[in-house]
């Protein structure tokens, strides 16, 4: 990478789009905490998602990892990041694509992802990247403050649900700090939280996922029921299950951790 950051100025660069989401952020300290967050080293890969108009994407440059990658959908803000850095293309690459089709499951190399996520693709994002990024060393991403504290909520809180189990069965998500509306551009109408992720260890996640995911939308789909009453159509399901895993049949979903979970999907869907 070159020493000197350079920035190409855009003489008439377009409004953010609220069809993707966008809501740029414009406080360079936020910034460089959320890449002190991610903990760069200078051998590390490290993927932006949505670089947009690079404020974040300079301190990431500044931290000078061995790869730096960008996935963009907005096709504007893709070129302007490419050209970027033209001197060393190798170490730094813009992949014009929608991060939501993106292929995590051949990301097998060690991996540093971060961004500022765009709010209304957040869930879905996370959920695919520490489910099936295995390469994934670390992640910091900033979303909407209400959707992080589901992904760290405890079972028997409110905020507990299926993103909270999927997330906590993958990954040990922690809540870094807070944003306000207005460091971004334009300013949203919540506020913003800034998570870090460290994948949890191969033995703590799911051995069957396709199995937890269905197990979890049955469910939260009915989680004010009590769990023999929401399982007793399903196939594999006995009360004598339940007492043999030692959960008891009176407990609501938003009752059970991240492991009975686990254990219970992988004998009921066996």
């Amino acid at each position: 990478m070159t020493d000197k950051i350079i920035l190409i100025p855009a003489t008439h660069p377009p409004k953010a789009k609220k069809s993707l989401g966008q809501n740029f952020l414009q406080d360079a300290n936020i910034a460089r905490k959320i890449v002190a967050c991610l903990q760069v080293g200078k051998d590390d890969q490290v993927l932006e998602i949505g670089p947009g108009p690079g404020m974040l994407t300079s301190f990431l440059r500044e931290a000078r990892p061995a790869r730096l990658y960008m996935v963009e959908r907005d096709a504007y803000w893709a070129e302007i990041r490419q050209r970027e850095n033209p001197v060393c293309p190798g170490k730094s690459q813009v992949i014009l694509a929608d991060a939501l089709t993106m292929p995590w499951f051949k990301f097998s190399d060690a991996w540093k992802i971060a961004g500022n996520l765009p709010y209304n693709i957040a869930s879905p994002l996370i959920w695919d990247i520490l489910s099936a990024a295995r390469g994934l060393v670390r992640a910091v991403f900033m979303l909407q403050k209400e959707v992080g504290l589901r992904l760290v909520a405890h079972p028997g809180t409110g905020a507990y649900g299926a993103l909270s189990v999927w997330v906590q069965s993958h990954a040990r998500p922690k809540l870094e700090f807070t944003v306000p509306p207005r460091v971004f551009k334009p300013s949203p109408k919540v506020h913003s939280a800034v998570l870090s992720f460290i994948p949890a260890p191969s033995g703590q996640r799911p051995e069957h996922p396709a199995q937890l995911s269905r197990l979890l939308k049955i469910c939260f789909q009915k989680r004010r029921k009590q769990l023999a009453v929401i399982l007793r159509s399903e196939k594999g399901f006995s009360m004598e299950l339940l007492e043999e895993l030692k959960i008891k049949n009176t407990l609501r979903p938003e009752e059970l951790s991240p492991g009975d979970f686990q254990r219970l999907a992988g004998r009921l869907f066996a």
